[in-house]
């Protein structure tokens, strides 16, 4: 695709080339990396939150309602890309999310945190779209498997160093400022992107789709709101389960088929004839399901089995994010030497199933190698898989529809943590509260009233142990010995939980490895892809 410039700099596409793209680069890296470090930070705080804040029976909604959000904007931004630029949308994303941030920071309760949370993920969609353009606006397909490797450093050290300082300043100054220490990046982020990013001039309109923006959004809520309260607050067979489940699905099927007529659809349903992209978008909600689930409960039982504070249990995850890059750079480096990746999706699927396998094992006797061991096979899974997965699709249509392929493509997947953060958090409490029933000694079922809406918390922060210390403290002689009792149910409890999650995990990962098979595969292009202009879909006849 050809690239004109004017004498003010301003261009009629979004390609990046010369001196700039290496700055374009390094402000791409630096939203990645800050982003990233939000995100898990924030999930190591959030026991230490919601011991604060109570409100456990929100605890899934911190994720979903920054991930709905994000995903609900992430195809309107990727459409209006294609057409203005990137910057505008950049710096709209980049305000927004530091108002999230700021609002999250003084949150006085779970319900403020979690639409704050939602506010934040408005800016979130344009950094997980904006990003991944940007990247194929610098490099074609071939040249994007070597840099997968940065690409996937600045991931895994924003995680690695994301728990850990996000558990340092819980412990040492207090989790709101875990919201505050983004704001410096943001803006350094946003210095960049006004210098280095082109502005696009076009004579094209795009129009962004409000009506089935909306449907969707009236659409997912009811659904989500029924998975997060099902079995939970309401029996799964009840009037107002049923009232939400069909509700809501009779409004995406509404939705869906205005798109199908819609003059500027928020998602191209003509994008799915293509084999390539409805396989690769499959198997990404399959990852997406894995990956939340580990990343969502992991903390939970570092600190709560194993019985590290805030700031160690980011420590000991970092394991999983050195993997995570070292899959994205071996499967980077042989994506670009042979121009391939069908065979190699299947080896990343593998590590992925074995690394959900070893999860299963894991109990109330777990010890930090086993659990190090575990994070570096699943790592490395999930770190290869993932890459490999955007290249396939961005190679498999043309550059200039990049913006609305990527959109689409991380739409559907961030669908499968909306979806998997209400379901897993409603799978946690059920199986946790079922557990510490049974497993309670008989000597404290006469504080069964009491203990009824017990949970995980009372082994996560200190000030919630020595308040549950004290109040044993006052049955008399006994209540220490009841005190320690009661703690190891909730741990058998909490292990309980998690392992019922990690099952259903194992289930996702044999659905991606098995989705693998069907992925097609068109040989990786190299800069003949920024001169494609036909505005047809990649035919699946170039498919082997």
């Amino acid at each position: 695709m050809a690239k004109s410039v004017g004498s003010a700099g301003v261009q009629t596409t979004n390609q990046i080339t010369g001196r700039r793209r290496w700055w374009a680069l390094a402000t791409v890296m630096l939203t990645m990396f800050f982003s990233s470090m939000n995100q898990t930070s924030v999930s190591t705080a959030i026991p230490t939150i919601v011991g604060e804040l109570h409100g456990f029976d929100l605890y899934a909604w911190i994720f979903s309602a920054f991930m709905m959000t994000s995903a609900i904007t992430v195809p309107i931004y990727g459409k209006l890309s294609d057409v203005y630029g990137r910057k505008p949308f950049y710096l709209f994303g980049l305000t927004m999310f530091c108002i999230g941030a700021a609002l999250s920071g003084i949150a006085q309760s779970m319900l403020m945190l979690v639409i704050a949370r939602a506010v934040q993920g408005i800016g979130a969609g344009a950094m997980m779209s904006m990003p991944r353009a940007t990247i194929g606006d610098i490099f074609n397909p071939k040249e994007r498997g070597r840099w997968m490797g940065a690409i996937g450093a600045v991931f895994g050290l924003a995680s690695i160093l994301g728990p850990t300082i996000g558990g340092w300043i819980t412990d040492h100054w207090g989790w709101r400022w875990v919201f505050y220490v983004n704001l410096p990046f943001a803006v350094l982020a946003m210095i960049g992107v006004v210098l280095f990013l082109p502005k696009v001039r076009t004579n094209a309109e795009a129009k962004v789709d409000w009506i089935g923006s909306a449907l969707l959004i009236i659409g997912l809520i009811p659904i989500l709101l029924a998975f997060t309260w099902a079995g939970d607050k309401y029996d799964w067979l009840s009037a107002t389960e049923l009232s939400l489940f069909g509700g809501g699905l009779l409004v995406l099927v509404l939705f869906f088929v205005y798109e199908r007529k819609a003059e500027s659809p928020v998602i191209e349903t003509t994008l799915f004839k293509n084999r390539i992209f409805t396989t690769s978008l499959i198997v990404g909600v399959f990852i997406s399901m894995v990956m939340f689930g580990s990343l969502m409960f992991l903390p939970l039982f570092i600190q709560g089995v194993i019985g590290l504070n805030a700031q160690h249990s980011g420590l000991i995850m970092s394991p999983m994010m050195l993997s995570f890059i070292a899959g994205s750079i071996l499967s980077g480096q042989v994506m670009s030497r042979t121009g391939k990746y069908r065979v190699l999706s299947h080896f990343c699927a593998a590590f992925m199933v074995a690394g959900m396998i070893l999860f299963t094992q894991m109990d109330v006797h777990t010890k930090y190698p086993t659990v190090i061991l575990n994070m570096i096979v699943l790592g490395l899974g999930i770190g290869s898989l993932m890459p490999l997965l955007n290249v396939a699709v961005q190679n498999a249509f043309p550059y200039k529809m990049m913006g609305t392929v990527n959109a689409t493509q991380q739409f559907v997947a961030s669908l499968g943590g909306v979806i998997a953060s209400p379901i897993f958090g409603s799978l946690m409490n059920n199986s946790f509260q079922d557990k510490l029933e049974s497993a309670m000694p008989a000597p404290l079922k006469q504080f069964s009233g009491r203990l009824k809406d017990a949970n995980p918390q009372a082994l996560l922060t200190k000030e919630a142990q020595d308040q549950l210390a004290a109040a044993f403290q006052k049955i008399g002689d006994a209540g220490m010995a009841l005190y320690h009792q009661f703690l190891h149910a909730v741990k058998v409890s909490l292990v309980a939980g998690i392992h019922h999650i990690f099952l259903v995990g194992l289930v996702f990962a044999v659905l991606c490895l098995i989705g693998t098979f069907f992925l097609p595969e068109i040989r990786l292009k190299g800069d003949d892809y920024f001169k494609e202009t036909e505005a047809g879909l990649a035919s699946d006849k170039e498919a082997n």
